[in-house]
């Protein structure tokens, strides 16, 4: 299909990812700008000025290729059509393989369903004081209460460290993975997990319930110091640049893996789901190539990397730059 036959749908899709992850914003001053409404116009002019952006590899192995994309969970809209060697990968490729499929909108409000807060027996029932250190979060990034109440505390801070980032211009509707899953499914092809929801909460908290209100604690903490935002807004940028080197320097700069305790979490949160992810994208790379694996960036660099996983795998592996 045609890239331009792909504007109304994918129009459709990033207008009901706005909803779903925005929520109501209230009136107010001080309140970061709504996300925007993009009209067919400045989406046909953003894919016309698309260019490279971000982190490409292509793997090789058995006569056949694949590809590795390090995406950005917010962005802009400028930032978010593919340019001409990540779209030509993306073209060649027979499937399209992501951490999660963001516009399957059903799927995950099933998965948010059975994670919601339960009664006042709850796993992740918190403190008092914690639950108003919540809110107050909530009203302070002008959300809608009503938004956040079918989700657990710890997705309810996993979605406000995401929305953060909107002060800066960053929206998670206009995130890559958004885009490029419905640049899959307008072109006909399948996207697949490459792992669950689950799975992934289940790094952020470690499966037990004092992880997941220690999780909460340390997102707030996060945001209120404004360190979330700051690294939110270099990582982007270092990813719009196609910036190596400071991507693989995030450890050092991003202030979140100080102690012990952070440094086990970051290593549930991208070492081990690295080790699932590249066994995944094997397996889907051996069934018949032309994969086409996107992931948050913070995946791909390093001795633990996906690239350097799948070399340790028997790929051929080998960077792709841009031009600018």
């Amino acid at each position: 299909m045609p890239i331009d036959a792909c504007w109304p749908r994918l129009r459709a899709r990033l207008l009901a990812l706005a909803l779903t992850l925005g929520g109501a914003l209230a009136a107010a001053a001080d309140c970061p700008p709504p996300t925007p409404t993009p009209s067919a116009a400045q989406m046909q002019a953003a894919q016309a000025g698309a260019r490279d952006r971000g982190f490409l590899w292509r793997i090789e192995q058995g006569g056949r290729s694949s590809w590795l994309y390090g995406t950005l969970h917010v962005a802009k809209l400028e930032w978010a059509f593919p340019g001409p060697q990540v779209l030509a990968a993306l073209s060649a490729a027979r499937l399209v393989a992501l951490e999660l499929d963001p516009t399957d909108l059903d799927a995950a409000r099933a998965a948010l369903a059975a994670l919601a807060p339960g009664d006042a027996g709850s796993a992740e029932r918190l403190p008092p004081a914690l639950a108003r250190r919540l809110a107050h979060r909530i009203d302070a990034e002008c959300l809608s209460h009503a938004a956040f109440d079918a989700l657990s505390p710890t997705m309810q801070a996993i979605t406000l460290a995401t929305l953060v980032a909107r002060r800066d211009g960053l929206d998670p509707a206009f995130g890559i993975d958004a885009m490029l899953a419905g640049f899959a499914h307008a072109g006909g092809r399948p996207v697949v997990a490459l792992e669950s929801f689950e799975q992934q909460l289940a790094a952020l908290t470690g499966g037990r319930p004092d992880e997941a209100q220690r999780f909460v604690e340390q997102t707030l903490d996060e945001i209120d110091s404004g360190r979330a935002r700051t690294q939110a807004a270099r990582l982007a940028q270092a990813w719009a640049d196609g910036d190596l080197a400071t991507l693989e320097s995030y450890p050092r700069w991003c202030g979140c893996m100080e102690s012990a305790e952070e440094r086990a979490l970051m290593e549930r949160l991208i070492d081990d789901r690295n080790l699932a992810m590249a066994a995944r994208i094997d397996a889907l790379h051996r069934e018949g190539g032309a994969v086409f694996a996107a992931v948050g960036a913070l995946h791909l660099s390093g001795p633990q990397g996906l690239p350097a996983l799948l070399a340790a795998r028997g790929y051929r592996v080998e960077r792709v730059t841009f031009g600018r």
